[in-house]
Parts: C-alpha cells; sequence; structure tokens
C-alpha cells in the first residue's frame, strides 16, 4: 500500500517536473522570438512558436499572433496582417496598449481594401475609446501624445471605412476630427476628395466644412476655387470673392473671373465704384470663357454705360433712333410729292417746299452723323478696356 502512494506520488513530480520544463522551455522560446530585433527572423521564430504551441492554452499565444499582426516583416500580406490581428482580438486579455494598436492595424487595412467594413469601423470606434480612456490615466503604457496619436488614427480609419461605404457626410466629421489631431497633409487630400462628393451631391454646407481645411492647408488652385464656390452657394459672397480672387491670382480662368464678375456686379448696385473693377474682370471672363463669353460681355458693357453716366450712351442710341425715324418720314414724304414730277411740272410753290424738305432731310442726316460720331467716340472708350483686357491676358 505505502509502496503504490509513493509511487503514485513520484509519477505525479515526474509529471510536474516534465511540464514545468516543457513550459518553461516554450516561454523561453517565445522570449527569444520577441527579442529577436531582425524582422524577418522574429516573424520565423514566431510563426514557428505558434505551430508547436496555438491552441494549447499557452500563456503568449494572444501576444504573438499580436506581435505579427504588427511586425513589418519581408512578404508580409494584408490577408495575414488581418488573420493575426483577429486572432490576437479573439483570444483577448491584451494590455490596452498592444490592444489599440492591433485594432489600429487591423482597421486600417479593412478600411483601406473596402473589406468587412462594419468591422473596421467598430475596430476604430473601441480604439478612439481605448485612447480617450487611457489619455490622461498614470502607467496606461503610453504617453498621453501616443494615445492622442491613437485617437487621430481611430478617426481617420473609421473616416476610411465611413468614405469606401459611400457615406460621405459620416466621413466628413471623422477625418476633420483626425485632422485637428494629426494635421497630415494625407488626410487634407482625403477631406478635399469627400468634398468634391459632397460638392456633387449638393450638401454644400458640409463641403465648405472639407474646403475650407483643403483651402488653408494646401493653398493650391483646385482647393481655393472649390472653397469660394461652396461660400457662394451658401451665400457667402464677401468671403467667395476673397478667395476666388485668391484662385484667379494663382491661375487665371475664366470661370473664376466670371463669378469674381458677378458678385462685383451685384454690389455695384450698392456701391458704384467697384463697378470699374467688376467690369474688368467681365471683361477677362469675356476672353477667357467661351461657355461666358457673350454673357460677360453683355454685362459689362451695361456696367460701363451705367457706371459712367455722363457719356450718356442709351440717350444717344435713343436720340439716333427718333432721328433715323423722322429722317424716313421725312424722306417717305419728299419722295411721294416729287419723286415723279419733272422740273418743268413744279409749281414755284412747289420749289420752295422741295428746298425746304431737301434742307431738313440734310439737317436730320447731319444730325444723326454728329449722334453716331458721338456714339463711335463712347464706344471707343469700352473698347479701350477691352484691349487693356486682352494685354493684360497676354491675348494679341
Amino acid at each position: 500500500m505505502r509502496k503504490t502512494a509513493l509511487t503514485t506520488i513520484i509519477l505525479i513530480l515526474f509529471v510536474f517536473v516534465t511540464l514545468h520544463a516543457q513550459t518553461s522551455d516554450t516561454n523561453q522560446d517565445y522570449i527569444k522570438a520577441m527579442s529577436t530585433p531582425d524582422p524577418a527572423q522574429k516573424a520565423k521564430l514566431l510563426k514557428e512558436w505558434l505551430k508547436n504551441n496555438a491552441g494549447k492554452g499557452r500563456q503568449y499565444e494572444n501576444y504573438a499572433y499580436a506581435e505579427l499582426c504588427m511586425v513589418n516583416y519581408p512578404g508580409k500580406t494584408a490577408e495575414e496582417l488581418v488573420e493575426y490581428g483577429e486572432k490576437a482580438l479573439a483570444l483577448g486579455e491584451l494590455d490596452d496598449f498592444t490592444q489599440c494598436r492591433v485594432l489600429m492595424s487591423t482597421a486600417s487595412i479593412l478600411s483601406q481594401r473596402g473589406q468587412n467594413l462594419e468591422k473596421a469601423k467598430s475596430y476604430s470606434q473601441k480604439v478612439i475609446q481605448l485612447a480617450r480612456t487611457n489619455k490622461d490615466k498614470k502607467g496606461s503604457g503610453a504617453t498621453p501624445d501616443q494615445w492622442n496619436y491613437f485617437m487621430g488614427i481611430g478617426y481617420y480609419t473609421h473616416g476610411k471605412a465611413l468614405d469606401k461605404g459611400r457615406d460621405p457626410r459620416g466621413a466628413l466629421d471623422s477625418y476633420l476630427n483626425s485632422y485637428n489631431i494629426l494635421k497630415d497633409p494625407q488626410i487634407v487630400t482625403d477631406l478635399k476628395k469627400v468634398g468634391k462628393t459632397l460638392y456633387d451631391y449638393k450638401f454644400y454646407k458640409d463641403a465648405e466644412k472639407a474646403f475650407q481645411v483643403a483651402a488653408t492647408a494646401l493653398k493650391d488652385y483646385p482647393s481655393v476655387f472649390l472653397y469660394a464656390k461652396t461660400l457662394h452657394r451658401n451665400g457667402k459672397k464677401d468671403d467667395a470673392l476673397r478667395y476666388y480672387k485668391q484662385a484667379y491670382a494663382q491661375q487665371k480662368t475664366g470661370d473664376v473671373a466670371f463669378n469674381v464678375g458677378i458678385i462685383l456686379a451685384g454690389k455695384s448696385e450698392r456701391e458704384p465704384t467697384v463697378s470699374p473693377e467688376a467690369i474688368n474682370y467681365l471683361l477677362e471672363a469675356s476672353l477667357l470663357s467661351p461657355s461666358n463669353s457673350k454673357k460677360a460681355m453683355q454685362l459689362a458693357e451695361s456696367l460701363f454705360f451705367t457706371y459712367n453716366k455722363d457719356l450718356k450712351y442709351n440717350e444717344t442710341v435713343k436720340e439716333i433712333l427718333k432721328k433715323n425715324k423722322e429722317l424716313e418720314d421725312l424722306t417717305k414724304d419728299y419722295l411721294e410729292r416729287f419723286e415723279n414730277k419733272k422740273d418743268d411740272e413744279l409749281s414755284d410753290t412747289d420749289k420752295r417746299m422741295m428746298g425746304i424738305m431737301e434742307r431738313d432731310i440734310e439737317a436730320e442726316q447731319k444730325a444723326i452723323e454728329g449722334l453716331v460720331a458721338k456714339q463711335k467716340a463712347t464706344l471707343s472708350k469700352f473698347n479701350k478696356l477691352i484691349d487693356e483686357a486682352k494685354r493684360r491676358l497676354g491675348i494679341r
């Protein structure tokens, strides 16, 4: 009996020692893999360790998968990253810092590839939540700046997933939150793209938010011009005018010149002093924009003669029309009376009347010639402005 009990104890001790030795060896193999500085060698050792230990309840299985998700080793595929990341997350019990990094890496790939977007959004929101919770917590495994960075990445991957899922308004909010934290130019590029989509969908107030960041950060012509257009659409004409002019200084296009001219023409009703500037922009628009050329020229001409009231161009035109009608009537009356009569058929009274009518016709003709000369002088002043606009644009 005592012999049997002793044998049992010896067997238990043997098994315990054997298991302890195996566990110790396993842990040493894991530590060796994690301590390897070379990414390729680290990945190889961790994969070997998982081949021998995965699914056996080993202590570090979750962290082995997490490290393979995060480490950038040669030949690593997006599919591998997602696979290792999801296995690590499924096993759980990761510290918040590691969990956050795994979530970020996995969400980033899913959102960029447009795959499992609901999962990408969920992972991104979890990153934001973890970062916000740990940001001001001591002993959280990272500095406040690191947690802030994680939060910015979380918002970005969330925005990317919404963008891929054709939710531009949701993407806009997440991209804006991300940019406010990270100030990364790549986010501005995404904001610019989503802003164009919002503009095309006629969500002008949302588009304005996107282009405001793009115009301020990039300061490139397309961003500035699109920001001006959204401001114009939203009724903010003074702000739109400022950015239209900024865009025109960068690139002289007919569309921009026409929009500036239209806004200034509207202002000229209250502030006549802006009329010359409006006329110049409209003339340049007429020379640069085939689609708006005729409209821009007509508006420029109308503004010119309205502003320069002393030229009395419209009154002159009316007077010419009136004089032409009077001349037409006089000529018609003259011909009806005398066209078919020979000189010997005319009485003295007819001859006197004929002379009077001829003098009247001549007077009307001279009056019309004078008015036409005056009209031409006025038009030459307007044509001079057209020539000046051509010179400014380098058009011959």
